[in-house]
């Protein structure tokens, strides 16, 4: 089950932490936040990948 750990303020700055978060081995998604043209988005990854995702996330 996938689980969101951060929600961005734009796409560009959810695209930038999901590249982060899989640069670092965990498994990460984006989607929007609402409806079309929000601007805010949710970084979601596997529930098994929190933990880790966390600690990437804290030291960004």
């Amino acid at each position: 089950m996938w689980q969101v750990v951060y929600i961005a303020r734009d796409k560009q700055s959810a695209e930038e932490l999901q590249a982060k978060l899989q640069a670092e081995g965990v498994m990460a998604n984006i989607r929007p936040l609402g409806n079309e043209g929000t601007s805010q988005y949710e970084i979601l990854v596997p529930e098994s990948e929190l933990e880790e995702a966390h600690e990437v996330l804290t030291s960004v």
